[in-house]
């Protein structure tokens, strides 16, 4: 008999060696993989003092530079001018009209940075006026077939593979994941649920207005251009409370545009978990932080110790960073 137990025992402890080894297997067994695991434990026990139920388990997730890379520049800049040059033709006066001269000239940095509503000016032209079904599918079509200047892989391979895996993860205990994002809702939800699961109705972000069309052969929506809502910073806990209606238990950014999201969640009351990744990984991705352009990170990282959120270090806690 003490042989028999001594067996079982060793059995379950080998299903739960396997088991924790099969969670987010592109992450190292650091600090950071076991706070995150620990908290999901935590909240998903019945038996646990601090068990959240699954109605409330809302994690929230930043797109740029937290599921995917956003080095050089964001990706939806990429496709701002492509469509640009696509459409430039119908337009003679943009060869000599700032910003599009910058970008036609393939100058992205000047052509952002030439007037204070460049990037309004150039997402306007990018959408407006195309109803958000033919908008829909030009995004899907960009998708398909741009790819990353540094890297010439498509952008839905520049998703970060740990994150991918810690979507999965709380999807299956019971956590409903949105993106939070200062991108434009209608560049990122045509393919966020192909890319990483998450349906159009759970993405979150920067929206330009739109009216409505009818005649007699069709009813549209249609984008006029002009930005409704900027969904960065301060406007990232005010999305939240608009679209999704509940404070999250967990968020997860990369950059101070999230420091006010990640402010308001882990303020909340009961167990709540803050995570930062930070971009430390020179050879396999990108090293940037507090000085860089894009996805600055300097006072989240500032605030990070004492709010007790998780700091990501992607070279020392990701074995690996993008899909095989």
């Amino acid at each position: 008999m003490k042989g028999l137990v001594t067996l079982l025992t060793l059995l379950i402890s080998m299903g739960c060696m396997a088991e924790s080894s099969e969670v987010l297997p592109s992450w190292q067994d650091t600090a950071a993989r076991q706070r995150i695991i620990a908290f999901v434990t935590e909240v998903t026990d019945p038996a646990s003092a601090n068990h959240v139920p699954a109605s409330e388990r809302i994690a929230v997730f930043d797109n740029d530079g937290t599921l995917w890379a956003e080095q050089p520049i964001y990706p939806q800049l990429f496709f701002v001018a492509d469509r640009i040059r696509a459409l430039a033709s119908e337009h003679p006066e943009w060869q000599t009209e700032e910003p599009f001269a910058s970008m036609l000239k393939g100058d992205i940095a000047s052509a952002f940075g030439s007037s204070h509503d460049a990037a309004i000016k150039l997402v306007r032209a990018s959408q407006a006026e195309l109803d958000t079904d033919t908008f829909d599918q030009v995004v899907r079509d960009w998708m398909q077939t741009a790819r990353h200047p540094a890297t010439n892989k498509p952008y839905s391979k520049m998703t970060y593979q740990p994150m991918r895996e810690l979507l999965t993860y709380l999807e299956s205990n019971g956590f409903k994941n949105f993106i939070v994002s200062g991108g434009g809702i209608d560049f990122m939800r045509p393919w966020t649920e192909a890319v990483y699961g998450i349906p159009p109705e759970r993405v979150v972000g920067s929206r330009v207005a739109k009216r409505f069309e009818l005649s007699d052969d069709s009813a549209r929506v249609v984008h006029e251009g002009t930005l409704e809502f900027n969904d960065d910073k301060e406007g990232k806990p005010i999305g939240i409370s608009q679209h999704i209606g509940r404070r999250p238990i967990a968020a997860f950014g990369n950059s101070d545009g999230d420091l006010q999201m990640l402010q308001w969640t882990t303020a909340g009351a009961g167990p709540r978990l803050g995570v930062i990744i930070h971009h430390t990984d020179a050879e396999r991705e990108w090293a940037y932080d507090r000085e860089s352009s894009v996805g600055k990170l300097s006072e989240a990282l500032d605030q990070a110790p004492q709010r007790g959120w998780v700091v990501v270090d992607m070279k020392q806690d990701w074995q690996r960073v993008f899909p095989e």
